[in-house]
């Protein structure tokens, strides 16, 4: 199980966030815990789509507490394993 950080930069307002996303809710969770995101940013709670957006701040802490560094398509990749292992149940 993991945590990935994607290379998206997308601009809100001052800041530059990416995605955050995970292989269970739990792990998503811990994460955010760990780096000091609020959760209740989460986006999309309870889908295949969950994840947070976060700057790029909080993306170093997630990848030295161990997230995996990723590409968007890698993302859109993980969103796909998870909506065809709901599928398949």
């Amino acid at each position: 199980m993991t945590v990935y950080v994607d290379n998206m930069k997308a601009a809100f307002g001052r800041m530059v966030m990416c995605h955050m996303a995970a292989d269970t809710t739990e792990e998503l969770l811990a994460m955010a815990d760990q780096i000091g995101v609020a959760r209740k940013w989460i986006q999309r709670a309870g889908t295949c789509y969950e994840h947070f957006d976060i700057c790029m701040s909080k993306r170093a802490l997630a990848v030295q507490a161990g997230a995996v560094e990723c590409s968007m398509r890698d993302i859109g990749l993980l969103i796909r394993r998870k909506r065809e292992a709901v599928h398949a149940s």
